[in-house]
């Protein structure tokens, strides 16, 4: 993990809102919240919630690591996902 190239980025962006979204998918589920992986009440909630875990990563990449390469392929997917997010939900 410490080579500052876009693929790098791309794929830690898509893998940290996943693992989170699961994360909240699984402790909505407790609660009977979740049908058939979409959150009932609020189905855009637990999504941009793990889009927001991609600030974090995004952060420790440009900030303390200053890998702009990896950082800018983390900021891509975020953008991307949002984008997602606001037009099929």
């Amino acid at each position: 993990m410490n080579k500052d190239n876009w693929t790098l980025g791309v794929i830690i962006g898509l893998i940290v809102p996943l693992v989170i979204y699961a994360l909240a998918i699984a402790t909505l589920s407790r609660y009977g919240y979740v049908d058939n992986l979409i959150y009932t009440p609020r189905p855009k909630m637990p999504a941009l919630i793990a889009v927001c875990g991609n600030l974090l990563a995004f952060r420790f990449y440009m900030v303390n690591k200053k890998f702009d390469r990896t950082g800018r392929g983390i900021l891509l997917v975020t953008f991307l996902m949002v984008m997602l997010i606001f037009s099929l939900l």
